[in-house]
């Protein structure tokens, strides 16, 4: 069922359930395209600007018509989109914050993870810093050292696959509780989408949307 964050009659947001896909997979349907076609008879063209890995929960952007897809889909080509998501890491980071610049291509021999290529790989550049403290119960996971998981904020300021997740858990040593692809599998991936800001393709406003992480 579509979680409806925002809508009018160019621009729809919705907040995507973690185990959900943006689209259609070879395997498996259910995804949130299918039901945005299913249930807006009237959107035309492509709908989806970005993906949202399907562990990662949170706001997801679609243009209900081809002129607003095109221009929402050209602000993230020049990097005017905002985003932030909420994570759990296992374990408290060194440091407050900082940037990781590190680049990232398919890891063939281990599909579907990616991984750090100095040589080959497209540039990947993450912001992040450690979240205040928080009332949300973390549900009193436990990393292997003992130490309790770290709330954090991710700014990516580029969009490769699972860019987040190769960047915490190789740059900063702490893979996000949950990844089980590049940690250790949970209930579901602590990693929400919560902060979207983008230009409105008709009105020219700027949008700013939240929708805080569930856990």
């Amino acid at each position: 069922m579509l979680h409806i964050v925002y809508e009018d009659a160019a621009v729809l947001v919705v907040n995507k359930a973690s185990g959900v896909l943006s689209q259609p997979g070879k395997t498996r349907d259910g995804s949130v395209l299918t039901q945005v076609r299913q249930n807006f008879a009237d959107a035309r063209g492509p709908l989806l600007v970005h993906r949202l890995d399907m562990d990662t929960s949170g706001l997801l952007l679609l243009g209900k018509t081809r002129v607003a897809h095109r221009r929402l889909q050209q602000q993230f080509e020049h990097r005017h989109v905002r985003k932030r998501y909420t994570a759990l890491l296992a374990a408290t980071p060194s440091s407050l914050g900082g940037l990781i610049e590190l680049p990232l291509s398919k890891d063939w021999d281990n599909r579907p993870k990616q991984r750090v290529d100095i040589v080959h790989g497209k540039a990947a550049v993450t912001a992040w810093r450690v979240a205040p403290p928080s009332i949300h119960n973390t549900l009193a996971l436990k990393s292997g050292n003992g130490s309790e998981p770290c709330r954090v904020f991710l700014y990516p300021k580029t969009g490769r696959t699972h860019q987040l997740r190769v960047h915490t858990a190789m740059a900063l040593g702490l893979p996000i509780v949950g990844d089980r692809l590049y940690g250790k599998p949970a209930t579901r991936l602590m990693l929400h989408a919560d902060r979207l800001k983008f230009t409105h393709p008709i009105t020219q406003e700027r949008v700013s949307l939240s929708v805080e992480a569930s856990f």
